[in-house]
């Protein structure tokens, strides 16, 4: 995951620069409306590793057949539907909606075919990636990773060096690399799963369909609100400021996501251990993993997104020779709300598990969709582009209680011992390095000096009171374990 954090910072300097902010945009917007029609395959993915996880946790793996080969024939047929409604979508955002400069209509068109069809192929692989899930086959994920971010560095070389329409090249290469990764991937699950066998005439399940389409359905309210909320963002910016906005937005969300992969790699690997945990029966291990993943994954992300959000303007400097107009403020904002929702996302994972999820999904859709309609509002009265990122930071709290009141509803969450074993530590922990940190950036001028000194204060007080504040006493004697362990293996003496 570090070597693909940083191939991927890097290759996004290099597609920025080849590109210019203007055609950055599109790409950003056009793919975001490609994603936010996708919202169909999420929902459906997220029912098939629900199910493909909680019968692992069983230990039914006849019952696994059933699920895969139930969930290939639906992934086919929410391919098929996506494709036609990404068609009929295609003509109604280039008539009416996107905001691109008439000479580049066709490029961004080129584009949104492309994703298209490789959206489509992701969708029919869902299957694959939920068996991988449930084995907790976290090595193959890293492989493939440094694989794709290897594939996507390849791409932006080539796109450097070409002379033609770079937007039309790399648009088309860049919706090769799921379809490659994805190959792999169906190879590799056929060889090492013997749950992966296509024969829907023989593990077929009327009542698992009708019970997976249940789930999947409220599943699909949520995470259609959800998602036409996150990638509607981009529309609204690019409907009232254009694409430059744009530019600045898929900057924020680079930086955003390429920060966050250590901690959300952490939740890919705890949620089948939190939905596998429900399936066994053993509730109590269920909520002990999902508060202490919170925590966990939380301290994970804040380690490394405190510092950015400190010093935002000098590393946007140090790393793009162009910085686009809002991207500082944009990435500051965005990296704070991903802090606040951090410490929920596990919950919604226990949520999901104990399969009761119609009230929980029907509240989440409503309060999702609120934020969109506050901006167009706002930004008709001429309010800054800044202003989204305040109200979806409002919002994020809001929905943080909501999921935390149907933690308690349905898996018997209890509020104090959430703030204890997460909410404060988290809070004691990052506001205390917090405060070193300022220390040099109040003292020093802007420069590489005081960047470095920054993130080393922060870095050292942050883990000095996470080790001794925000660990438990077993967690601590695990570290100790796990470096004696390493410092065997490696041939030095046991010194811990």
């Amino acid at each position: 995951m570090a070597i693909t954090v940083f191939i991927s910072l890097y290759t996004t300097r290099l597609v920025l620069n080849a590109l210019g902010v203007s055609d950055f945009g599109i790409y950003n917007l056009v793919g975001g409306a490609i994603a936010m029609l996708g919202f169909l395959h999420v929902a459906m993915s997220s029912a098939t590793q629900r199910f493909m996880s909680y019968y692992e946790g069983k230990g039914d793996r006849e019952k696994q057949k059933y699920i895969f080969n139930v969930s290939t024939v639906l992934h086919y047929g929410i391919a098929l539907v996506l494709v036609l409604a990404l068609l009929i979508a295609g003509y109604v955002f280039f008539t009416w909606f996107l905001n691109v400069p008439d000479d580049r209509i066709y490029a961004a068109k080129v584009i949104y075919g492309s994703l298209l069809v490789s959206t489509a192929f992701t969708v029919i692989s869902v299957p694959y990636e939920a068996v991988l899930n449930a084995h907790e086959n976290m090595f193959y994920y890293s492989v493939v990773g440094i694989f794709e971010s290897v594939l996507k560095l390849t791409v932006a070389l080539f796109v450097v060096y070409y002379s033609g329409d770079k937007l039309i090249l790399y648009g088309i290469l860049m919706a090769c690399v799921p379809f490659l990764s994805r190959t792999v991937m169906r190879i590799y699950c056929h060889k090492k799963y013997e749950e992966c066998v296509i024969a829907p005439w023989k593990f077929w399940d009327g009542s698992l369909l009708k019970e997976m389409t249940s789930f999947a359905g409220w599943n699909f309210l949520g995470v259609a609100s959800s998602m036409f909320s996150q990638y509607g963002q981009g529309l609204v910016l690019n409907y009232f400021f254009g694409t430059r906005l744009n530019a600045a937005q898929g900057i924020a969300n680079q930086i955003s996501g390429q920060l966050s992969v250590f901690s959300t790699t952490m939740l890919k690997a705890l949620n089948p251990v939190i939905i596998k945990s429900e399936g066994s029966g053993d509730r109590d291990r269920m909520l002990r993993t999902s508060l202490v993943g919170s925590r966990i994954s939380f301290f994970l992300l804040a380690i490394i997104v405190v510092p950015f959000i400190i010093e935002m303007p000098i590393i946007l400097r140090l790393w793009l020779k162009n910085v686009p107009e809002y991207a500082i403020i944009f990435a500051q904002l965005l990296l704070f709300q991903k802090l606040i929702a951090q410490q929920f996302v596990n919950l919604t994972v226990s949520i999901s598990a104990s399969g009761e999820i119609r009230e929980y999904q029907i509240a989440n859709s409503i309060l999702a969709a609120l934020p969109l309609l506050v901006c167009f509002v706002l930004f008709n009265l001429g309010m800054s582009p800044v202003v989204m990122y305040i109200v979806f930071i409002i919002m994020v709290l809001i929905r943080s209680q909501i999921t935390l009141y149907y933690a308690k509803k349905y898996c018997s969450l209890k509020y104090a011992v959430f703030f204890k074993s997460v909410v404060l530590p988290a809070a004691v922990v990052t506001l205390g390095g917090v405060l070193v940190a300022l220390i040099p950036k109040l003292l020093l001028p802007d420069g590489l000096l005081r960047l470095g000194l920054v993130g080393v204060c922060y870095v050292i007080s942050f883990l000095a009171l996470m080790f001794f504040y925000g660990l438990a006493s077993d967690e601590r004697r695990m570290i100790f374990n796990m470096v004696n362990t390493v410092l065997s293996k490696i041939g030095l003496k046991k010194t811990v």
